[in-house]
């Protein structure tokens, strides 16, 4: 297990125990994050897994594929660290890694 922490646009945070192996938006998804709403189930083909990393993160992971990439263009107020969950495998490497929920999803 790998724990991931979910910080809300408040401020809120929530760490949860994610099985290695497991996307992120699964495992926020069986921990009832709220705001990760994961419309396609995890297929990329919406961006409602919407995710921020920081620098940290982001040198963690490198970067989106470019299906990944084109799928955050849906996104709703996409950034530099702007990722979908579902793409982001959890491995011990990622203990404690800090997400950043967006304030909205569609």
């Amino acid at each position: 297990m790998t724990t991931i922490r979910f910080i809300q646009a408040s401020g809120a945070e929530m760490e949860v125990d994610a099985a290695d192996g497991v996307s992120v938006m699964r495992a926020a998804l069986e921990a009832d994050v709220p705001g990760i709403l994961a419309e396609c189930a995890g297929s990329m083909a919406c961006a409602t897994c919407h995710i921020y990393l920081d620098e940290e993160g982001m040198a963690l992971l490198g970067p989106a594929s470019s299906e990944e990439e084109a799928m955050l263009e849906m996104a709703l107020d996409p950034g530099p660290g702007s990722r979908l969950s579902c793409q982001i495998v959890v491995s011990p490497a990622l203990e404690g890694l800090a997400i950043h929920v967006p304030a909205r999803q569609f």
